[in-house]
């Protein structure tokens, strides 16, 4: 064991805890600086600590634990977590958010970066509904229809931790540890143990990685809050929940790669059909995070490296598109595509930032979601999982057609009726940071393999001339795509989701279980009451009772007491008797 160190989320939730009180006499901007420096010191503080490095002995409910624990995986998630953290608190300063809201932002930082360097599953899961708990707070903050969506999103989130819980409790019963490396090798058992343990961790991270039927949660939480918010909350839960899955099951599992496979379709496909912007965009959370958990499920060298290189990739492209269209947001007050256009004009350096991230999130060659995203799709092929290919190469189309949706009703079709400013300074700054490393992490792809697992020794070329075909070929198949379907489209109106059936369904179903029970209560408790009278009359006056009986003239509700008495006096006697 090496000697103490202090873990990672330590600063983040310490700045957490003296934001209010820094913000009441240094002001706004002073309380932000704070959350700048507290996130952007994780980068080269994690970057320096050797691998292997972790601290143990901290008792956590009676169980000797390992709070920090440093490796390739945990290394790669600490800094962009610890970058992306301080870019977001630098962009919620000049988007006006407020010091509370920041501080609920670092909190879910901090308690992030606590999962992600835990080193056993005891202590990701106490940070992992911490993390949740932290994330709804940042969502309810903001009020007005985010607080529904923050009930929502705490509950399927609560369900998810459970079934996580259940799994990691399983596996405890069966090996007596919680360290990593456990978790699969029950999951792995062949026997029923092994089976529902895997069912469990599946089920329950599957909710924060947004699987088909488990991602609702998603496109009707992350539009509602404050902009800046939406920059936070695209970055943290789902990304943690890929780590998560990586630790459940690091030698892969099939069924999981074609879940990622139909994530990817599906999510691209509701995002073609939305016109809220931050809908389509986290719909679009969904699409990507369907590689990232098809890498994790094919497994090996180069699956593992591009689900983590996407992970580190769409922190960096999905983040500067919540920036984007959080200051049209901002700037213009609409949300909704359809009331907007030709932006590209009058807000040219938003508009400049958008088609980087664009570009780079759909993976056109040059850009860094076309490093990451390749590696997954060579696996696929590779391994010949065919079907999960032609999945993944959808997937890709759909991406491509949503942006050029997205680009072109909101930059370059039509003209916004109204005067508004470009992005400020302050938004400017970390959006073209984000968006030049998009650039160079695409142009120079060496530069993130220094990263990767097994980054060092990834046999992998990116610019092949099939490879750079492929991908444009996928642009092409996109803009013929958008042209055909582009008329078809603008008459879509809102589109259900799977949360439209089972919102209601859960709400009249939790309304009779609860109606049902009292009612069932209430029901024995007259019964009870009938009983005991009947017993009283009994007891004072047997002959009464007994007269009453032989003429027939007890009332319906002394008969049920009498019968419930009779079977009482019953059941005594045969206790008695034997």
């Amino acid at each position: 064991m090496v000697d103490p160190i202090v873990p990672p989320f330590v600063p983040v939730v310490v700045a957490t805890l003296l934001l209010p009180l820094v913000g009441k006499y240094l002001g706004r901007r002073g309380a932000h600086a704070l959350g700048i420096l507290a996130t952007a010191v994780v980068v080269p503080y994690v970057w320096l600590v050797p691998d292997g490095v972790y601290f143990a002995g901290i008792d956590l409910f009676g169980f000797e634990t390992v709070v920090f624990h440093v490796d390739v995986f945990s290394r790669l998630m600490g800094l962009i977590f610890g970058f992306i953290g301080a870019v977001a608190v630098a962009y919620s300063w000049a988007s006006d958010a407020d010091t509370v809201q920041t501080a609920f932002a670092l909190s879910y930082v901090g308690t992030s970066l606590g999962a992600v360097f835990a080193g056993d599953w005891l202590t990701l899961i106490f940070f992992w509904e911490l993390m949740a708990v932290t994330s709804t707070l940042l969502v309810w903050h903001y009020g007005g229809k985010a607080v529904r969506a923050a009930f929502r999103y705490a509950l399927l989130h609560g369900v998810g931790g459970t079934l996580l819980l259940g799994a990691i409790i399983w596996q405890y019963a069966a090996v007596g540890t919680f360290l990593f490396g456990s978790l699969p090798g029950v999951a792995h058992d062949p026997g029923m143990a092994g089976a529902i343990a895997s069912v469990l961790a599946a089920l329950g991270i599957g909710v924060n990685v947004g699987f088909v039927g488990l991602h609702a949660w998603l496109p009707d939480t992350y539009p509602r809050p404050h902009v800046a918010a939406s920059v936070f909350l695209c970055v943290f839960t789902t990304k943690t929940g890929v780590y998560g899955m990586y630790r459940a099951f690091s030698e892969g599992e099939l069924a999981i790669a074609y879940m990622g496979g139909a994530m990817a379709v599906f999510g691209a496909c509701m995002a073609l059909l939305q016109n809220d912007m931050r809908r389509l965009l986290s719909y679009h959370i969904q699409s990507q995070v369907g590689y990232m958990v098809a890498g994790v499920g094919i497994a090996g060298h180069l699956a593992t490296a591009g689900a983590f290189g996407h992970v580190f990739n769409h922190i960096l492209y999905k983040s500067l598109l919540f920036m984007t269209v959080g200051v049209v947001i901002y700037r213009t007050g609409e949300e909704s595509l359809k009331k907007l256009g030709g932006l590209g004009r009058k807000m040219p350096i938003t508009a400049i930032t958008f088609f980087v991230a664009a570009l780079s999130i759909a993976g056109f060659p040059g850009f860094n979601g076309f490093v990451s995203k390749g590696m997954v799709i060579v696996a696929a092929h590779k391994n010949h999982y065919d079907l999960l290919w032609y999945l993944l190469l959808a997937g890709g189309v759909g991406t491509f057609l949503s942006f050029i949706k997205l680009g072109y009703y909101a930059f370059i079709h039509g003209e916004y009726d109204g005067y508004v400013e470009d992005a400020s300074i302050g938004q400017a700054v970390p959006m073209v940071a984000v968006a030049a490393l998009c650039v160079l992490f695409g142009v120079y792809p060496p530069a993130l393999y220094e990263i990767l697992p097994g980054g060092a020794t990834l046999d992998y070329t990116v610019f092949t001339f099939k490879h750079v075909l492929e991908g444009v070929a996928l642009a092409a198949a996109g803009v013929i795509g958008f042209v055909l379907l582009k008329t078809p489209l603008s008459r879509v109106a809102k589109i259900p989701d799977i949360d439209r059936l089972y919102n209601p369904g859960t709400m009249y179903g939790t309304r009779a279980l609860v109606v049902g029970t009292t009612e069932l209560y209430a029901a024995v408790d007259r019964t009870v009451v009938r009983a005991t009278k009947v017993t009283v009359r009994l007891v004072r006056d047997p002959r009464s009772v007994i007269d009453d009986a032989t003429v027939d003239r007890i009332t319906r509700q002394d008969t049920i007491g009498f019968g419930v008495l009779l079977v009482v006096i019953t059941l005594a006697v045969a206790v008695v008797v034997l």
